[in-house]
């Protein structure tokens, strides 16, 4: 039996295919990554934005059309929501909802008799879900307790729910011998880790640096409050990879108070200072919410001062979308749409300008980096340990390899570095 796994949205999704694949691959089915060879496909969908949605039924229906004998499963936000709200997917075979989606394989196995598959593969023969890349996510948490006026993700994923650390480690110490060399913490609100469990986020990553023997691990994206005091002391570890996604979402305590934040602009920049203190080379991103309902231009302007004062290597930008169910899908003050553009565009300019200086900054050092994959011009792609993206011109086969490369220039487009081979492993 094969069986393609497709998903969009956060890298908590991602860990979830990850996951799912591992447990078909256990029960013996292969993984496929074209839809007419499969026997079963497997959505997980996404509901963060309208374009999410959007996104995901075209992934359904795509998945439909590209293979209509094969039965179609689908999970994840939209698809839970949906299901919540009694309305029936059309040319979906099952759906299983977030709170049950830890046994989907097993429900799907149950729900559509699917046959018993001929040998389980050997947990060190089994292979990541996604191609190209040595980077493996793994969840720890899931759902959130806070309610940000603009997020769905809180209705449709539930109240937080924290693995336990001996889980966690177990399910690394499993990618290690499959030569999995980076492993990233998931979860909807990572820093909330534990509290369910009486264990907190600090406590799981020096469980797993010490009980595992991963070389390198990374968080996910980290919600700006809650943080413990020797958060930051964590990264003296070289494992520990300096890099961090810190949702800012507004420069405007006035729109931060509207969407509910817990975290005001000038306390957000304290923890950048924090960061950068606890490590030199500390990288990082961020994502902000342009149109917020009621975004005056003075609140616009502290966005764009914010975000020049913090210097993020990277944005992730969204133009609000109301979300139905959501209190800011009821809020006053809507902003035309056509201005929701042209702040995008306008922070777009100036996150490209903030990533090429964060390049140029590292231009001229060695980073030891993790090699990922190979295009067909044979340029590898990898990331620093700060997750700067480097490129690198090579004929020999360097696949999931950690090598001191020295980074020579940023590329013209401004969003990865060139590199080379430093001269003491050439050979």
């Amino acid at each position: 039996m094969r069986v393609l796994l497709q998903t969009l949205g956060c890298r908590l999704n991602e860990a979830e295919l990850e996951t799912w694949s591992r447990e078909f691959q256990a029960l013996g089915y292969a993984i496929t990554e074209t839809p007419e060879t499969a026997d079963l496909v497997v959505v997980n969908t996404c509901a963060v934005t309208d374009e999410a949605v959007r996104k995901s039924r075209k992934l359904m229906n795509r998945a439909r059309r590209g293979n209509p004998d094969a039965k179609l499963v689908v999970s994840g936000c939209h698809s839970s929501l949906e299901h919540a709200a009694g309305r029936a997917i059309p040319g979906v075979d099952l759906v299983v909802d977030n709170r049950h989606k830890e046994r989907l394989v097993q429900i799907a196995r149950e729900r559509l008799d699917l046959p018993a598959a001929a040998s389980p593969l050997d947990p060190g023969a089994q292979s990541l879900f996604a191609r190209g890349r040595q980077r493996a996510f793994v969840k720890v948490q899931d759902g959130c307790r806070h309610r940000c006026t603009f997020c769905i993700v809180t209705l449709a994923r539930g109240e937080e729910r924290s693995r336990p650390p001996e889980a966690v480690a177990e399910e690394i110490q499993r990618l290690c011998a499959q030569g999995v060399q980076e492993a990233v913490l998931a979860g909807v609100h990572l820093g909330g880790y534990g509290r369910d469990i009486g264990s907190s986020l600090e406590q799981l990553i020096r469980y797993l640096l010490r009980q595992t023997k991963l070389p390198r691990l990374r968080l996910g994206a980290v919600e700006p409050w809650g943080l413990s005091e020797g958060f930051w002391g964590l990264f003296d570890n070289p494992r520990l990879m300096p890099h961090l996604h810190l949702p800012l979402q507004s420069g405007s305590d006035a729109i931060l108070k509207r969407m509910a934040r817990r975290c005001k602009a000038e306390e957000f920049l304290r923890l950048t200072e924090q960061a950068r203190a606890a490590h030199p080379d500390f990288n990082l991103s961020t994502d902000i919410i342009a149109g917020f309902p009621g975004e005056t231009e003075a609140d616009w302007q502290a966005t764009l001062d914010l975000v020049r004062a913090a210097g993020f290597g990277h944005l992730h930008i969204f133009g609000f979308s109301a979300r139905p169910g959501t209190p800011a899908a009821e809020l006053s003050g809507p902003i035309p749409a056509d201005l929701i553009k042209a702040r995008s565009r306008e922070l777009h300019g100036l996150g490209e300008a903030l990533k090429r200086a964060a390049f140029e900054r590292f231009v001229g050092r060695t980073f030891p980096v993790l090699l990922e994959n190979r295009g067909g011009d044979q340029r590898w792609g990898g990331y620093t340990p700060n997750f700067l993206r480097v490129a690198l011109a090579a004929g020999a086969d360097l696949e999931n390899r950690i090598l001191p490369l020295r980074l020579t220039r940023v590329n013209a487009a401004g969003d990865a570095a060139i590199a080379r081979i430093t001269p003491d492993i050439s050979g």
